[in-house]
């Protein structure tokens, strides 16, 4: 069996290319099912000269009719098998693809576009609208065939038999259809609401389990859990709600489908006693009829079925844009990487006011420059601004390219950056250092002094770390994600507070680490503790009303007031911690 063909397609938010990409599959369906449907008449057909064989006690004609009669249910339901294993292939495949140009879209979107969705929302399109839709996609190929083909045949076959019986039977097959058409308006607002709350549930669901240790802290359980519990009841009455009405009403549709079969039974049954028909060409006709009814309620249900899908379509459609893949042609370059930032500001989505304003500095490959200054002075905005994440003021140049010019590849090829919250998977270190990559860590994590910690774990590189590193102490969480970020040894590399859980002994040794072992890249460490900023290159001070003050560190102690005056606190309280 080969495997899923899992690719991008183009203009994914038209729903007709996902059959388009599936052509052998599709042309399998139509083949398999028009056979399977078509071929379906001929079981109430030999099922009819079978009974008349047993009425008649013609031993030669039951052994022959009943061998034609199991060879066709044999065939049957080979052909059925393939056009059902074709339709399931095809419904997986398209899921797949949906998911993959969703996650493409929220890889690549921008991050202030992200910022106005919830995580609940972006989990519930993902994975449950995807369902939905495909299931509608399923059921409605199925259907053409299962219902309509096959409607279509037992049609032109009972015609066959008797126009006017046929034609005064299924007078209320349409009514039937009518009533579901007049019920999609309800069925569509009931499952929109329904999808909205699943939304909603969602993210409170992943907000609790993030929170958890919070909320237990500040006795906020009992509360959340009466909060949670009343969301859950909405829940459960907006889900009835879009689904009462789709299933209970398919034993109306059918037994208004199935009204006709008093005129079969009347009219079917005087034709037996007057010798027109046999009993088996009777037995035949009220088992198409039977089948036709089902099938056109099942029709009637298909249609609040696609109904609700088209919910669902059009909640993930507008996550299904162009895939946007890796640009593979990233420089390369024998030069120095330099940065140059001039009249830098900055503010976030949303803000009126500019978080940083006309910075102005540079760097070249093998520097280290501290970025340091007051509470609320800008200094992480700083670090985030160089991740192209967000629109900006100025320039942002790397070897002489503006920092927007470049693609999301290329930065994250080029640039690596740890945020001042250590984020770790639920993993094992290994795995949350090297994301997946399979690549030898023992070098990174003496650099980042964690080659001790190690040595008395006994599973290693395998320790689990739990969820968000429970396991570990905050410096271990800390010097975990210092690792990944210097793994690759990026061109620049973005350290938000890396030391904030560590003693200054481990800092100054880290810091040496860095100037020893990454002369190829250009780092910009961001910190509020400056004790061994006098082994870095040079230092940005952000001061909160927006000025700035760079050089290097003797040039900040001659000229900088402030600076001079925390660098010079910070050194003393370090030497009476340490005399203690």
């Amino acid at each position: 069996m080969s495997k899923l063909n899992i690719n991008p397609i183009k203009e994914p938010n038209k729903i007709i290319n996902y059959w388009k990409k599936e052509k052998f599959a599709v042309a399998c369906i139509v083949i398999f099912g028009l056979t399977y449907n078509i071929s379906m008449v001929l079981g109430p057909i030999y099922q009819g000269k079978l009974i008349d064989s047993v009425v008649n006690g013609n031993t030669n004609s039951l052994l022959k009719n009943g061998a034609v009669f199991i060879a066709i249910i044999a065939m049957i339901q080979f052909f059925r098998y393939f056009k059902r294993f074709y339709i399931r292939r095809f419904a997986n495949s398209t899921s797949a693809t949906m998911r993959l140009m969703i996650y493409n879209n929220i890889m690549h979107e921008t991050q202030e576009n992200l910022d106005k969705e919830n995580v609940g929302n972006l989990m519930t399109r993902a994975i449950s609208d995807v369902d939905l839709c495909v299931e509608g996609m399923r059921k409605f190929t199925t259907e053409v065939f299962d219902t309509g083909v096959m409607m279509v045949s037992y049609f032109i076959s009972m015609l066959v038999y008797d126009v006017k019986i046929t034609i005064l039977s299924i007078i209320f097959i349409p009514a039937a259809m009518i009533l579901a058409e007049k019920l999609k308006t309800i069925i569509y607002k009931y499952s929109i609401e329904y999808r909205n709350k699943s939304s909603e549930v969602a993210d409170i669901t992943y907000s609790t389990i993030e929170s958890a240790m919070l909320f237990r802290i500040n006795g906020m359980e009992a509360h959340n859990r009466v909060k949670y519990s009343n969301e859950l009841e909405d829940l459960q009455d907006k889900s009835i709600k879009a689904y009462l009405l789709e299933n209970s009403m398919h034993p109306i549709y059918n037994a208004i489908a199935m009204l006709g079969v008093v005129t079969v039974i009347y009219m079917g049954g005087n034709k037996v006693v007057n010798g027109i028909w046999t009993v088996g060409t009777f037995s035949a006709y009220i088992t198409m009829f039977g089948d036709l009814a089902i099938k056109a309620s099942k029709a009637a249900k298909l249609f609040n079925s696609v109904q609700k899908s088209q919910v669902s379509w059009k909640r993930i459609k507008p996550f299904l844009t162009e895939y946007n893949g890796k640009d593979t042609t990233f420089f390369t370059t024998d030069k120095k990487t330099s940065l140059a930032v001039d009249n830098l500001s900055f503010s976030y989505p949303r803000t009126s006011t500019n978080a940083i304003e006309k910075i102005t500095f540079d760097g070249v490959q093998g520097e280290i420059i501290g970025v340091t200054g007051p509470i609320a002075s800008g200094k992480s905005t700083l670090g985030i601004s160089f991740l192209g994440l967000y629109n900006y003021e100025g320039s942002i140049k790397i070897n002489g390219k503006e920092l927007r010019d470049y693609s999301d590849y290329e930065r994250s090829e080029m640039i690596s950056y740890l945020s001042h919250k250590p984020q770790l998977l639920s993993d094992t270190i290994y795995n949350n250092i090297t994301m997946g990559n399979r690549k030898d860590i023992a070098e990174v994590l003496k650099h980042v002094c964690f080659d001790a910690d190690l040595k008395v774990m006994p599973q290693g590189y395998n320790t689990l770390v739990g969820n968000s590193g429970i396991r570990l102490s905050g410096g271990q969480q800390g010097r975990i994600a210092l690792a990944r970020t210097l793994l690759n040894k990026n061109k620049i590399i973005i350290l938000d507070d890396p030391f904030s859980a560590v003693d200054m002994k481990t800092e100054e040794k880290i810091i040496d680490n860095l100037r020893e072992n990454y002369k190829e890249s250009l780092i910009i460490l961001i910190s509020h503790r400056l004790t061994a900023f006098n082994k870095i290159n040079k230092i940005l001070f952000l001061h909160n009303d927006k000025t700035i003050d760079f050089g290097t560190h003797d040039e900040l102690m001659n000229n900088s007031v402030l600076y001079k005056e925390i660098y010079n606190l910070q050194c003393a309280v370090g030497d009476e911690d340490e005399k203690q």
